[in-house]
């Protein structure tokens, strides 16, 4: 996903090729495990109550996973391939769950989509921040405080790999913390996640929440 879409690898056109080939190697066919895990059955899970936005969603197996668990969803990707996937696995919109193609970091898109100000009470990520270019990554932080409201929260699963290559870009775990705690975030919970499948040893698990005054 790019601020500006018609420039560099992460174009959209790009993505859909990617994922007409089976060029998004990160692809598990189904939610990742430690996110699924954390949702499932850690109390320190969020629980539902108001929208959820997963951006870069992809196939949407997180964003179905979310809707199953009772939360109100919102998928969003710049690719229309991948919503196009996103939609065959996981069906059209319906209540509870519903797909939208547009840039994240396109403000007028998002809010004539209902996604302004403080109107979400949870985003969650997973291969979006690795997807994106590493100077946006400011971007997207600013973009998350902006749309979570008071006591909103950030669950994700980060890619903290160290190959200099990307995409998926990798992240040092101590900046990527930092990052979100010079948002303003609380962080509730910052370690190495569990049940990660092979080969990805180097995935992180958090959740921050958006102060609630």
């Amino acid at each position: 996903m790019s601020a500006h879409p018609e420039a560099g690898p992460s174009a959209p056109g790009r993505w859909d090729q990617r994922y007409r080939e089976g060029g998004d190697g990160w692809e598990l066919g189904q939610p990742a495990p430690p996110l699924a895990a954390f949702l499932r059955h850690d109390p320190r899970a969020p629980e539902p109550g108001g929208p959820v936005l997963v951006p870069g969603c992809g196939r949407g197996h997180e964003a179905a996973l979310l809707a199953e668990l009772g939360f109100s969803v919102l998928g969003l990707d710049f690719s229309g391939e991948a919503l196009r996937e996103a939609r065959r696995l996981h069906g059209p919109d319906r209540p509870g769950l519903r797909w939208l193609q547009a840039d994240l970091f396109d403000r007028a898109a998002l809010e004539a989509a209902g996604l302004g100000p403080g109107s979400l009470a949870g985003v969650l990520e997973h291969t979006c921040f690795c997807a994106i270019d590493p100077p946006l990554r400011s971007a997207y932080r600013a973009t998350v405080v902006h749309l979570l409201r008071p006591g909103g929260w950030l669950l994700g699963l980060f890619w903290c790999h160290g190959r200099a290559s990307g995409p998926p870009w990798g992240s040092d775990p101590r900046e990527l913390a930092q990052l979100w705690r010079q948002a303003g975030l609380e962080e509730e919970l910052w370690e190495p996640a569990r049940g990660s499948i092979a080969g990805r040893g180097d995935e992180w698990l958090g959740l921050w929440r958006q102060p609630a005054c």
